[in-house]
């Protein structure tokens, strides 16, 4: 398990992160999402001891990436945002060079590069210098130099960058074939990505966890009432009659004419057993249903809504700095006030 601690890393006097605190799960694919400039980066090169932190711990498996980087590091297999390639070595040849590294025994050493090779395919261009390759092939190259190893965890920071639709279907699904042997970190600012290979998520703005939870319950939790659309046959002002009628229906926002005699009405509802209840009452009725849907709170407004709101809270260099700033403030007022004296 990946145990990260009220995790801080100022630069100068900015906040990357902020006491960020979340743990990892064994075979577990955990979703880091956040918009651009959120602390991502920051956060996944401080897990891989990559930056040191300002304050706050990372355990990996209980030992602490700070006190014991080396023991700590044989765990992690890394993929940063931008791949850590040699561009004037030979893709084979770079990943036996990351194979001796990594401390690989020179035995297991081909054997794990053909390995990564074959999982990532890049085996067709293995004989090529990698500042020729494009770049979803430097992405891929990046990878393979991330699993060589067998790393226990995997921290993969924008994995699908710069790779083409296909490509990204395959890197999803190699993902997704990695949770049987591996814990995996998906740090990413794209939804579809997170959705399509993630459990749990981690959202991250203005260097603050802002939520951890699965998505079900993410959407979830926006509450409220939801959207029911439905294509109905009859005379519009009984239809809205008995529609309204229903315990349960907080509105009709809209009805609108489709055709003769058949309307779209998008009715806002408590709950989605009130939908029975209306279809009940309509068929009752002797109206005719030809379609019913219902709008449901995803992701992106959950992402949306909470990554718009500001930084919620100071940490104690922010007070103090603001202290330091009042300070001076006030001494160089005194100072103009014994001038004039």
């Amino acid at each position: 398990m990946i145990e990260i601690k009220n995790l801080t890393k100022y630069y100068g006097k900015n906040a990357a992160v902020r006491n960020i605190t979340f743990s990892v799960l064994d075979n577990e694919i955990l979703g880091f999402l956040g918009p651009n400039g959120a602390g991502k980066s920051t956060t996944m090169n401080i897990v891989t001891g990559y930056l040191p932190s300002t304050a706050g711990n990372v355990l990996i498996d209980g030992i602490d990436i700070a006190q014991e980087p080396s023991k700590a590091k044989r765990m992690i297999g890394y993929l940063p945002e931008i791949p850590p390639v040699y561009v004037d070595m030979k893709v084979k040849e770079y990943l036996l060079f990351c194979a001796g590294i990594k401390g690989i025994k020179r035995s297991e050493r081909k054997a794990q590069v053909e390995n990564a090779m074959d999982k990532l395919k890049v085996k067709d261009v293995e004989n090529r210098l990698i500042r020729n390759l494009s770049k979803g092939y430097r992405q891929r190259v990046g990878f393979a130099q991330a699993i060589l190893g067998d790393p226990k965890y995997l921290i993969l920071d924008e994995p699908t960058v710069g790779l083409d639709p296909n490509q990204v279907i395959e890197v999803r699904n190699l993902i997704r074939s990695l949770k049987k042997d591996h814990t995996i970190i998906l740090s990413s600012h794209i939804l579809a990505e997170i959705q399509a290979v993630c459990e749990r998520v981690v959202i991250i703005s203005h260097g603050e966890v802002r939520a951890i939870d699965t998505i079900k319950n993410l959407e979830d939790s926006l509450g409220g009432a939801l959207i029911l659309l439905m294509k109905i046959t009859g005379k519009k002002s009984d239809v809205t009659e008995c529609i309204r009628n229903i315990d349960g229906v907080v509105n009709i926002i809209d009805a609108s004419m489709e055709d003769e005699g058949v309307y779209t009405y998008k009715i806002e509802i408590k709950d989605d057993g009130v939908r029975k209840d209306i279809m009940t009452a309509l068929v009752k009725n002797d109206f005719e249903i030809d379609e019913v849907s219902t709008e449901k709170p995803n992701l992106e407004e959950v992402f949306v809504k909470l990554t718009a709101q500001p930084p919620r809270k100071k940490g104690l260099k922010d007070l103090l700095d603001e202290y330091d700033d009042e300070a001076e403030a006030s001494d160089e007022q005194n100072d103009g006030s014994k001038e004039d004296k």
